[in-house]
């Protein structure tokens, strides 16, 4: 037993005196005079034989500006109206270009017709087909087959799982209602 702890100790002294050796090289490696920098990753050399440039600062010169300067009229705390755009050119120096007035447009044909007060409930199945369930106004309870007259005022023409869609008994005014209301 001691004879295994004996050799592994001895295996990790040299592995350690191994690493120690790299290290050494690789520092014996880099010229004199230099001194070796890594930053992201990468290397960079810098010499220790120039220095860096220090900049010239003359503070009496800033010192002088800022005597100079003018007060300002403006005030970002207060605001002001916004200044008309300009007049666009004419077209001949002379004349000015006549002014055109459109007629108002007037809307063509008779309003549209008020949107259906219906709240479509949802859809039962039954031995004589689909039946769609609404709401009105009221609070009551409305139902009725595809082509049927609902409420006196609406034919329902299609049956959906989610949507229906009515239109008034004269034919005016289809609209599709959806299952969560209109």
């Amino acid at each position: 037993m001691t004879l295994a702890i004996s050799r592994q100790l001895l295996a990790w002294f040299a592995a350690t005196a191994v690493v120690a050796g790299v290290v050494v090289a690789r520092r014996a490696d880099t010229p004199a005079g230099t001194a070796a920098a890594t930053s992201n990753a990468r290397r960079t050399t810098r010499t220790a034989e120039a220095p860096a440039p220090v900049a010239d600062v003359r503070l009496e010169l800033l010192k002088r500006n800022a005597q100079g300067l003018a007060t300002s009229a403006r005030n970002p705390f207060q605001f002001k109206p916004k200044a008309p755009p300009p007049l666009p050119p004419s077209r001949s120096a002379g004349r000015a270009a006549p002014i055109v007035i459109a007629p108002p447009t007037l809307p063509q044909g008779p309003p549209p017709p008020p949107p259906i007060a219906l709240k479509y409930i949802g859809v039962l199945d039954t031995t004589q087909g689909r039946v769609a369930v609404f709401r009105d106004t009221s609070g009551d309870i409305v139902n009725g087959k595809e082509g049927d007259i609902i409420d006196g005022r609406y034919r329902l023409l299609k049956i959906g799982v989610e949507s229906a869609d009515l239109a008034y008994v004269d034919g005016r005014g289809r609209q599709t209602i959806r299952l969560s209301g209109q």
